[in-house]
């Protein structure tokens, strides 16, 4: 067991934490479980930190794929009143873990879609249909029906 921490590593944890906390947040709807599964992902990391090459990549497969597991079917944003959150609430996990990656994380469908283990085409299907929903959830209506 190591008695001291790499600087690197802590310099890496240290710059992406609160980024990873909120759109791990807004992908599980859940505080303390994003703060549980990133708080994972660090620890494994950690294990890992001289052997990997891409810890953005790893470290993001460990937050988001489980979210698209079928037994994850927590009820998300429990008790909340903001609305773009109670309408986050009603897109399925795959569809908030897409729209989280493409707009928040700004990832290509292509990255999305190797980090989810999805195809692109079913990337780019759920991040369709999610920002669809979520515009009607807020009142904005659909883009297509505009004169």
């Amino acid at each position: 067991m190591r008695d001291t921490v790499d600087p690197d590593f802590a310099s890496f944890v240290d710059a992406r934490q609160g980024r990873w906390l909120r759109t791990t947040y807004l992908v599980y709807g859940d505080l303390q479980r994003a703060e549980r599964v990133l708080l994972r992902a660090f620890t494994r990391l950690s294990m890992r930190w001289p052997r990997v090459d891409d810890p953005d990549v790893f470290v993001q497969r460990l937050l988001y794929q489980p979210a698209l597991r079928p037994w994850n079917r927590d009820q998300p944003f429990q008790g909340e009143e903001d609305a773009v959150k109670l309408a986050l609430a009603e897109l399925t996990p795959a569809q908030r873990a897409v729209l989280v990656l493409l707009h928040l994380e700004e990832l290509t469908e292509f990255e999305v879609a190797d980090l989810l283990g999805m195809s692109q085409p079913a990337v780019h299907a759920h991040g369709m249909t999610a920002l669809s929903r979520l515009r009607t959830a807020l009142g904005a209506g659909d883009w297509r029906d505009a004169t």
